[in-house]
């Protein structure tokens, strides 16, 4: 069976398998690359919360590259499969090379700008103990105001934490990415080709496995913190250290399942072609939302206000999310009213 024909006949949950699993093991790996060095850090007698506090300044320095690197090959992998549903191979093809130079050019610039700019870079991360700096980071800032984590010996506690539970999103966001994203050429050459009744029972499918993930994952964070931050040399550290991480834990992820499917819908309005709502979404849970709470709520709350920004940026960014959810289940299913429409008229 020719790829096309494949991609339009074959049923959508083995195709669901084929392409997501692949994605899945791909994002898992790197993922697992990071924590493994973590984990080595984390139970490291000299190094314990102290390295766990470093690596956490450094990761978001991964993220960035890793974000660049997905926002190409989707939108790839998106516009490929479109025009491939439209029968314009010619167009394909030249995307794909167009891909893959902007790819090694962005790579060259990022490399350039951490190794220039690294110094004012990690300090923005938190990666600093002069106080004036404190403002760079929102961790630091009212870590140093609390009465526990404002001593010395105890300042490295929420940096080290809070980079273990991004860790642990992290391993469940690969999950999600790479199931979502395994569906892009799916959609892309089902949309493309005007199939949006496959289209419909795709979004369907990953919607529900999306947030049986992040149910699974919720599952864990409230029932078993403690032994995930065992992992990390939880044994090896204070009681403070402990508290904290539980707590982080259990609030940070606990809205795991609305994360998960906000970040299915993301991805698939992207391999629809909707490329303005998918960013607009992404940018108002990333940056509205994210940076926003974690500066206002802190204001309120202190240290937790940290914490909380979290699942309030996912509520609300669900609450949107599923405004365009429904809207887009109404219009992949307009094919049925369509047919409908041309019966009675003939």
């Amino acid at each position: 069976m020719e790829t096309n024909q494949f991609l339009g006949q074959e049923s959508i949950g083995r195709l669901m398998k084929k392409y997501a699993v692949p994605c899945i093991i791909s994002l898992l790996v790197g993922a697992l690359y990071n924590i493994v060095d973590q984990i080595f850090i984390a139970n490291a007698d000299y190094l314990g919360s102290y390295g766990n506090a470093a690596n956490t300044v450094v990761f978001p320095l991964t993220v960035i590259a890793l974000a660049i690197a997905v926002m190409i090959g989707d939108g790839c992998c998106a516009f490929v499969s479109l025009k491939l549903g439209m029968g314009e191979r010619d167009k394909a093809k030249i995307s794909v090379g167009n891909s893959v130079v902007i790819t090694i050019v962005s790579s060259l610039i990022l490399c350039a700008v951490y190794l220039i700019f690294s110094n004012g870079i990690i300090t923005v991360f938190g990666g600093t103990v002069n106080p004036e700096t404190f403002r760079n980071n929102m961790i630091r800032k009212y870590g140093a105001m609390d009465s526990v984590f404002g001593l010395e010996q105890y300042a490295q506690i929420p940096m080290a934490v809070v980079g273990i539970v991004m860790k642990f999103f992290q391993i469940v966001i690969s999950i999600v990415v790479g199931m979502a994203a395994g569906c892009i050429p799916i959609v892309g050459f089902n949309m493309g080709a005007g199939l949006k009744k496959r289209v419909r029972e795709l979004f369907t499918k990953l919607l529900i496995a999306e947030a049986s993930v992040g149910l699974a994952a919720l599952f864990i964070v409230e029932l078993f913190p403690q032994q995930l931050i065992n992992i990390f040399g939880a044994a090896n550290e204070s009681q403070y250290y402990t508290d904290f991480a539980v707590h982080s834990f259990r609030i940070y992820l606990c809205m795991m399942i609305f994360a998960c499917v906000n970040k299915a819908c993301f991805i698939f309005l992207q391999a629809m072609g909707k490329a303005v709502e998918s960013t607009v979404l992404s940018v108002i849970r990333e940056i509205v939302f994210g940076v926003g709470l974690a500066l206002m709520l802190p204001i309120f709350f202190g240290l937790d206000g940290v914490l909380y920004s979290m699942p309030v940026s996912d509520i609300l960014t669900f609450a949107i999310a599923l405004f365009l959810i429904i809207r887009t289940y109404k219009e992949i299913g307009a094919e049925k009213r369509d047919f409908k429409r041309k019966i009675q008229k003939v």
